[in-house]
């Protein structure tokens, strides 16, 4: 299993920060301290329907980390540089990059602000671990605002105008990581995406991403995109909290027993940021003796951090899965809900593809084609790492 990667590159200054930050916002139409990024909600059995009503693609999720790619030209002195944005709106300067013009691979690319996530591609063969950002969608483009139109559209310039463009250069052995533009197929045919696309992968994928053809880009949660895990991978974020049980000794009762295991106590986000951010506690985390000893070996601090865990339904709690430092908050408490729902529904991998001949023909019923049975998948193997890939097709 390939590991999470560490978002590479040096993080600014506070003042560098804002003024970047304004710079954003003012590209994003946006207030300046808040992440551009949209949000995906969790699969419900509701959103079948969704799929049959609307066109939709879907494309692998890849497990990493979220990040924004954002280039930034000035023209007075010809010069361009590049970051990386976290989801604690967090800039990284990234060195050995240049994002050439799609017009003309003389110039420089202007502003631009490109979504995606950062991976840890791992060579099947020699087992080398590379970093490696998929984009998959962007909402500055050369200086263009895009935000408003389709995703088609959106997806034509990410390719044409930033990847294209980019992919004809020699590789600089500065680069801090790979470039590649996620591959996304119709919703219907997502069997593609389970027998063809995530076997062939260098990285984790744990499930699917659909989003709307026809959507705006949309900052913050958005119901145009919408994620499926399989249940066993379906995941929350809290703040862990860590409390240690009362001594039961005759002489001092009633007092913390520093020699105990502590309780692993989950906290749900309610809102409000930094120290004004509110929680309340939501569950508590099953952690086995081996499980603590590990984590008392490592040295690593636990208390207050934000935590991904699944939920074990033969335990019948809670599980960690890893930290997510990336996260400045856990899942809010109407996210944790949404999601607990999306467990306790189950849809299945054979859920999904029983479904996409019903999304199909409604497909090509909106689309007045001739409705036909759905044709078999063709086993063939794609090759990793094929570069730009094309627009899906109709």
């Amino acid at each position: 299993m390939s590991a999470i990667p560490d978002l590479p590159g040096n993080t600014l200054q506070s003042s560098e920060q804002e003024t970047l930050k304004t710079s954003v916002a003012k590209m994003c139409k946006l207030k300046p301290n808040r992440f551009p990024g949209s949000h995906p909600v969790s699969f419900r059995r509701r959103d079948f329907t969704k799929l049959e009503q609307h066109d939709f693609w879907v494309c692998e999720k890849s497990d990493g980390v979220r990040a924004l790619l954002l280039i930034t030209f000035d023209s007075g002195s010809n010069t361009q540089a590049v970051f990386l944005i976290d989801r604690r709106n967090t800039y990284r300067k990234i060195e050995g990059f240049c994002f050439p013009h799609h017009a003309d691979p003389r110039r420089s690319l202007g502003n631009s602000l490109i979504d995606g996530e950062l991976v840890m591609a791992v060579d099947p063969e020699t087992h080398q671990q590379t970093r490696r950002f998929l984009a998959f969608d962007c909402l500055v483009i050369d200086d263009q605002n895009v935000m408003t139109q389709a995703l088609d559209k959106r997806y034509g310039r990410l390719k044409e105008w930033f990847y294209r463009p980019f992919s004809r250069m020699a590789k600089d052995p500065l680069q801090a990581f790979d470039i590649h533009v996620k591959s996304m197929v119709l919703s219907y045919k997502v069997s593609k995406v389970f027998t063809m696309d995530i076997p062939n992968l260098m990285h984790r994928s744990d499930g699917l991403v659909y989003s709307r053809v026809t959507a705006p880009y949309k900052p913050g949660t958005d119901q145009n995109i919408i994620k499926w895990r399989p249940p066993s991978e379906n995941s929350v974020s809290f703040k862990l909290v860590l409390q240690l049980p009362l001594s039961p000794a005759w002489d001092d009762p009633g007092t913390p027993d520093p020699c105990a295991k502590p309780l692993f106590l989950l906290f749900v986000w309610l809102g409000g940021e930094g120290d004004a951010a509110r929680y309340e506690h939501f569950n508590d985390m099953y952690v086995s003796d081996d499980e603590w000893e590990q984590m008392k070996l490592s040295g690593e601090k636990v208390d207050g951090r934000i935590v991904k865990v699944r939920w074990d339904p033969s335990l019948r709690h809670w599980r960690m899965m890893r930290f997510r430092d990336d996260k400045a908050q856990g899942n809010h408490k109407s996210v944790v809900n949404d999601i607990s729902q999306s467990i306790a529904e189950g849809i299945e991998k054979d859920d999904i593809l029983a479904r996409s001949n019903a999304i199909r023909n409604a497909w090509k019923s909106r689309q007045r084609l001739p409705i036909q049975p759905a044709s078999p998948v063709r086993q063939q193997l794609v090759p990793p790492n094929t570069g730009a890939t094309p627009l899906p097709s109709f």
